[in-house]
């Protein structure tokens, strides 16, 4: 353990003091055992300087969560968590780099420069009448024991605190929920009735495909049920938490397995109805049908081939990534479904995107980036000429977001690597340039002829038609994407 500031040590037992009288804890003691293949060294020290003040302050204090379950796996984790007795405001009297945040789950966020903390108190199921009816959790304020907070969670393997306190220097896990055994055997379960877990949380649904997937777990058998039966109560889950964990899943290097699990269980055709849509029923007898659906998991496919290398897409590029093949099959007139002829390829965008994204809340910004990546690939396979200039394009704001989706068509269709390795040339060059050099490259463009009578409104526009022209050319009617 890491020492501590003087400061700490006058906190004293102010915590155990002024603890509020927790609700009775279950009559449950948890297995604890030696935290086998667990390092010191393996551990934040940030995390440990949260959990030596705490300890110091008479709280109890664990390392909690993913972090547990990633040690005991041989896996880095991304975050280290602390759960711990103090509540909120006792954690931020502790800590003047600590701040509180949530409104369902408040908790303190412990920063160390960029490195945050995650610190929470001990939760326990909220109170019910034996009058309600509807599961759904929210409210998740109601603090509790270390033993009611173990019971609480989702997952079994999300359930396991490690004690870095005891006196003897020894690290040792406690098991409340016999979360130890799963983990050795690769069982994903939820800690009870796997039925009343969902229906209190459906977003349970999505962590439990993210973690089956990453890890490489299988799900128990009543637990799948439970996720099938279920997930169309993912309606009901705040839009926010359940767009974030779409693109979790699409980050996680596993998003294939991901996507083609969410639609086994039914939760594709609630959350992504577009997607469910295109890809239509898995055991479609049509070829056409077959082959659509193969090019979409083969861009997904492609996508976590990238993240295995190192990529970190932003979320422009896994919204586009989503619904480059549902505007492509719009944008011609040959395989549209919607209604009416195909527009210029900014329509078709809005077309297939737009009621989703209003749905799902996604930001405006985003979504905009999203549509200017998808409307400027063909710019990849377009020859110069005196209105397209390849360097001035690759100086522009979207470029870098525009050649990682080009780069992730390269990889699923399996040729344009060639033109994509001439683009990454092009982009070295461009950082050599010189500011003259850089003005001399703008495109040249074509001067409108003013209007009698309209001079007011011509002068107001004037600067900006010539690159707001050069785009046009590569936008406007732009359903081919090269």
């Amino acid at each position: 353990m890491t020492t501590e500031s003087r400061g700490d040590a006058h906190q004293g037992d102010a915590i155990a003091s002024r603890r509020s009288v927790a609700p009775t804890a279950p009559a449950l003691a948890p297995t604890v055992v030696p935290a086998e293949g667990i390092a010191w060294s393996d551990l934040d020290q940030d995390a440990l300087r949260v959990l030596s003040r705490l300890s110091r302050a008479g709280a109890q204090a664990y390392l909690v969560g993913g972090c547990v379950r990633d040690l005991l796996l041989g896996r880095k984790p991304k975050d280290f968590d602390v759960a711990t007795s103090a509540h909120p405001r006792q954690i931020k009297k502790l800590f003047r780099n600590g701040r509180i945040i949530g409104r369902r789950f408040k908790l303190v966020h412990v920063t160390y420069g960029v490195r945050v903390i995650e610190t929470a108190t001990f939760r326990r199921e909220p109170a019910r009448t034996e009058f309600e009816q509807d599961l759904l959790i929210v409210e998740d304020n109601e603090f509790g024991t270390a033993a009611e907070d173990a019971l609480r969670r989702d997952f079994t393997i999300n359930a396991l605190f490690l004690d870095v306190a005891a006196q003897d220097g020894e690290l040792r896990i406690l098991d409340y929920v016999q979360g130890l055994p799963d983990i050795e055997e690769g069982i994903l379960r939820t800690i009870g009735d796997p039925s009343v877990r969902m229906a209190e949380d459906p977003v349970r649904i999505l962590r439990a495909v993210k973690f089956a997937t990453r890890l490489g777990f299988r799900i128990e058998t009543s637990t799948w049920q439970a996720m099938c039966s279920h997930a169309k109560q993912l309606e009901r889950s705040a839009k926010p938490r359940v767009l974030e964990e779409i693109w979790r899943l699409l980050r996680s290097g596993t998003a294939l397995g991901a996507v083609r699990m969410l639609r086994a269980c039914g939760a594709l055709s609630v959350i992504l109805p577009p997607i469910d849509q295109f890809l239509g029923a898995s055991d479609d007898p049509d070829p056409a049908a077959h082959d659509r659906a193969d090019s979409y998991w083969r861009l997904l496919e492609a996508l976590d081939a990238n993240v295995h290398q190192g990529a970190a897409p932003s979320t422009a590029v896994l919204l586009a990534v989503l619904f480059l093949r549902l505007v492509e099959r719009e944008s011609d007139p040959a395989t549209r479904t919607l209604e009416g002829p195909p527009g210029d390829l900014g329509l078709v965008f809005d077309e297939v995107v737009g009621e989703f994204a209003a749905s799902a809340r996604i930001p405006r910004r985003e979504l905009s980036q999203a549509r200017r990546i998808v409307l400027v690939q063909r710019r990849f396979t377009q020859p110069a000429s005196k209105r397209f200039r390849p360097l001035w394009f690759v100086r522009s704001e979207e470029f870098p977001e525009a050649l990682h989706l080009f780069q992730l068509r390269s990889m699923a269709w399996g040729q344009g690597w060639d033109v994509y390795e001439a683009w990454v040339e092009r982009a070295e060059r461009a950082k050599t340039l010189t500011p003259e050099e850089v003005e001399g490259l703008a495109p040249k463009t074509r001067r409108r002829r003013r209007r009698r009578g309209g001079q007011g409104r011509g002068a107001e526009q004037g600067a900006g038609e010539g690159q707001g022209e050069q785009e046009g050319e590569s936008d406007a009617g732009g359903n081919d994407f090269g």
